[in-house]
C-alpha cells in the first residue's frame, strides 16, 4: 500500500486520519465501525480528542525512479504520481518530469518501473 498522509493509532487499530482544531483528530475507515458516521459509500468518520489517540504521524512513501529519488504522492491502477525529490533542475528536465509549480516536478509512471519502495515516519 502506498501512503502519503497523517495515520493515527486508536484503541490498537492504525486508521488515516487529520489533525482538526481545537485538540480534535478526525479518524477514517473504509467499512463500518461502531461510532463512525458514513460520509460517503466506503468513508468512515470519527472524531475523537488528540489525547485519546496513541500515536498520530505523518507517513510519506519514497521511492527511485531511473536512478532518481521521488516521494510517491499518489497511485491509480498500476500507475504512481511521483514528485521529484532530487533537487536538480537540469536532472528533472533531462527525466522529462512535468513542471508542475517552481521547483517542483512531477510524473506519472508504472508501478513496474518503480525501484526501492519504502515509508518514511515523519
Amino acid at each position: 500500500m502506498i501512503r502519503d498522509g497523517y495515520t493515527a493509532r486508536w484503541r490498537d487499530a492504525e486508521y488515516d486520519a487529520t489533525p482538526g482544531v481545537d485538540g480534535e483528530v478526525r479518524l477514517y475507515a473504509t467499512a463500518p465501525e461502531e461510532g463512525f458516521d458514513e460520509v460517503r459509500p466506503g468513508r468512515f468518520v470519527r472524531v475523537v480528542r488528540d489525547a485519546e489517540v496513541d500515536d498520530l504521524r505523518y507517513v510519506r512513501t519514497h521511492c527511485t525512479w531511473r536512478g532518481e529519488p521521488f516521494v510517491v504522492i499518489g497511485e491509480h491502477g498500476g500507475w504512481v504520481r511521483l514528485e521529484y525529490a532530487g533537487g536538480r533542475a537540469p536532472v528533472a528536465v533531462a527525466l522529462g518530469l512535468e513542471t508542475v509549480d517552481a521547483g517542483v516536478y512531477q510524473i506519472w509512471a508504472s508501478r513496474e518501473e518503480i525501484d526501492q519502495l519504502r515509508e518514511e515516519n515523519i
